[in-house]
């Protein structure tokens, strides 16, 4: 079996989560989704659990508290994209669907092209594309 990933985020706004993360084209999961938790499948095996802030503190120890994107950041969350254009996608997506550009959709490298952005809760997200041709690769 395939070793599965669950990203799991807190939020302040489950209904504002689960509009943006649909928004991106995610496909939720009733089974394992309720009034204070929203399974999301990016993939088979990766996943993002959106957790009201409540039980997501019920997670922590030591006096630790969600973080909600302001100030320091810890983590970057990327994606792979298949395209520029799906690149260009996601960004119209998240900013349609309650998010904003945090690093607008460029070319920093020569053949990385990516965007960043932010979720209603100011979680950090990446989507990006690289055309492997640049690296003296096929892409296969």
């Amino acid at each position: 079996m395939d070793r599965m990933v669950f990203i799991n985020l807190p939020t302040k706004d489950l209904a504002a989560s689960d509009a943006f993360y649909s928004g991106l084209g995610f496909k939720k999961n009733e089974d394992f989704s309720n009034e204070v938790a929203s399974a999301w499948m990016i993939t088979e095996t990766s996943w993002i659990m959106i957790l009201s802030a409540g039980f997501y503190e019920s997670f922590l120890r030591n006096g630790d508290t969600p973080a909600y994107g302001a100030g320091g950041r810890e983590v970057l969350n990327a994606l792979s994209g298949e395209s520029r254009a799906e690149v260009d996608e996601f960004a119209s997506r998240a900013l349609a669907h309650g998010g904003t550009i945090y690093r607008e959709a460029s070319e920093e490298m020569p053949g990385m092209y990516s965007v960043a952005f932010l979720d209603p809760d100011g979680h950090e997200w990446e989507v990006g594309w690289m055309d492997m041709s640049a690296f003296g690769a096929d892409g296969e």
